[in-house]
C-alpha cells in the first residue's frame, strides 16, 4: 500500500496544499522579519538615548564635590548600565518575550532616573513624532482608552525612539495576529513560531 495518491484528484489535492503551506510560511517568515527588521531600528534608536545619557553623565560638571556628584549621577549611571547590558541581551533574541519585558523595566527605570536628575529636560513625542500635549485628567476611576500605548518622556529631544517603538509594536502585533490564525497557525505549530512581545 502506497502513501501517495493514485489518482490525478489525489495529486492536484496535495500540490494544492503543499502551495497553501509554501505561501502561508513564506507570510509569516516575511511578518517576523519585519518584525527584526523594526527591532534593528528600534535598537539604534535606544542606543542613540544610551549615548545622550551617557554624554550628559560625563559632561556634567561636579557643582560640590566629586562625592555629591557621583552620588546624584549613580542611579542614572546604573540605569544606563542596566538598559545597555540588556539591550545587548535583548539583540540577540529580538522575539523573546521575557528579554523585552526586561528591556521595557529596564527603560521605564531610565526614564524615570532621567526626570528625577533633569526634571525640565523631558520631550514627549506622539508615536508619529508629533510633540504631545498634555493629556486632560481623568476623573477617579476611569483610564485610558485601552488598547493605546502611553508615549515615552524620552531622554533625548527626537522623535525616533518613540517612531522606532510604535513601528516595533505595530510589527509584532501583525505578526502575533498572523500566528493565531486558523490555518496559519498550524503552519506556525510546525515550524515552531511562538509570538513575540511588544516594547510596552
Amino acid at each position: 500500500m502506497s502513501v501517495l495518491p493514485d489518482s490525478m484528484a489525489g495529486w492536484i489535492v496535495v500540490a494544492v496544499l503543499l502551495f497553501w503551506f509554501v505561501g502561508a510560511y513564506n507570510r509569516l517568515v516575511r511578518l517576523r522579519a519585519a518584525v527584526l527588521q523594526a527591532y534593528a531600528t528600534l535598537d539604534a534608536a535606544l542606543r542613540k538615548q544610551l549615548d545622550f545619557v551617557q554624554a550628559s553623565i560625563t559632561a556634567a560638571s561636579p557643582e560640590k564635590d566629586a562625592s555629591s556628584h557621583s552620588s546624584a549621577v549613580a542611579p542614572l549611571q546604573a540605569a544606563t548600565t542596566q538598559l545597555a547590558t540588556l539591550l545587548g541581551a535583548t539583540r540577540q533574541h529580538p522575539l523573546d518575550p521575557g528579554g523585552m519585558a526586561a528591556l521595557a523595566t529596564a527603560l521605564q527605570v531610565l526614564i524615570t532616573a532621567w526626570q528625577r536628575q533633569h526634571p525640565d529636560a523631558v520631550t514627549v513625542f506622539d508615536a508619529d513624532g508629533t510633540l504631545s500635549r498634555p493629556a486632560p485628567l481623568l476623573p477617579a476611576g476611569a483610564s485610558a482608552a485601552s488598547g493605546t500605548l502611553e508615549p515615552m518622556a524620552w531622554p533625548e529631544p527626537s522623535a525616533a525612539a518613540e517612531i522606532a517603538r510604535s513601528q516595533f509594536n505595530l510589527a509584532v502585533g501583525q505578526y502575533n495576529a498572523a500566528i493565531v490564525q486558523f490555518p496559519a497557525l498550524l503552519v506556525a505549530w510546525m515550524v515552531r513560531l511562538r509570538p513575540a512581545a511588544p516594547l510596552l
